[in-house]
């Protein structure tokens, strides 16, 4: 097998980039939105980011368990202050949403992209140990953000998002994929130390979304039996696909 090129990494992670919005194509059959479906949504997505999220911890944990911790804590920090500053001003909007919708979507995007940034970094430090290793963690990160695109699309397209839009936003988000896999590549030994503290800012920020406010406002128009169930299935359907992924 070959080594590794510039252009063959650029190539990978743009890949990866674009798996994610493969993740809206199930909602084309979405006609009619209500509010028990847009519940069932936020559940849904919410499970998968949970999965996603235990996947970033214990990935940051193998390279360093300290360094993942204090990841967690500045992504909970920056997600916060984003919240606080969008919540301070009037007038959000994004795409045919706004008010608390387009905030929900902004922090949405933001946390994917935070998320992406980190697996853009670990494309390029898998590439710098060898090309074996680098297609194979390719292929896992281009499958798992496949549901990751979905996670997005079930927050966008209920809130009036075309799916060709929750697809555009959700390779959007991975941008930082192909950008940021080559300079990780061309200098593995800087960036490796830093790997653990983005895994770990990228689990953070999604936490927070999940429990303040996916979760309640799912609660607001589904029993919370029914939540519960919702939400380990796809906890657990996204577990089940990373273990396939081995």
């Amino acid at each position: 097998m070959s080594e590794p090129t510039l252009f063959l990494v650029f190539i990978a992670a743009l890949i990866t980039a674009l798996a994610t919005g493969l993740g809206a194509l199930p909602l084309l059959a979405m006609r009619k939105v209500s509010k028990r479906t847009l519940a069932l949504g936020n559940g849904l997505a919410a499970g998968l980011m949970l999965a996603a999220t235990f996947q970033l911890v214990v990935e940051g944990f193998e390279f360093s368990a300290p360094r993942t911790l204090i990841g967690l804590l500045l992504g909970l920090g920056g997600i916060w202050l984003a919240k606080r500053y969008f919540d301070s001003r009037d007038g959000v909007s994004i795409g045919d949403a706004s008010g608390a919708d387009a905030l929900k979507i902004l922090l949405i995007m933001g946390v994917m992209t935070v998320h992406s940034a980190a697996e853009g970094v670990g494309v390029g430090v898998a590439y710098g140990g060898g090309r074996e290793l680098g297609d194979f963690i390719t292929i896992a990160i281009a499958l798992h953000n496949v549901p990751e695109g979905l996670a997005i699309a079930l927050v966008m397209v209920p809130r009036g998002a075309s799916v060709g839009k929750a697809a555009w936003w959700s390779i959007l988000s991975s941008a930082p994929q192909p950008l940021l896999a080559v300079p990780a590549f061309l200098f593995v030994l800087a960036f490796a130390p830093f790997l653990p503290i983005g895994l770990g800012l990228a689990a953070g920020a999604m936490l927070w979304m999940i429990f303040s406010e996916l979760l309640p406002e799912a609660s607001e128009a589904v029993d919370h039996s029914t939540l519960g169930v919702v939400v380990t299935l796809a906890f657990t359907l996204m577990m089940a696909l990373i273990l396939v992924l081995g």
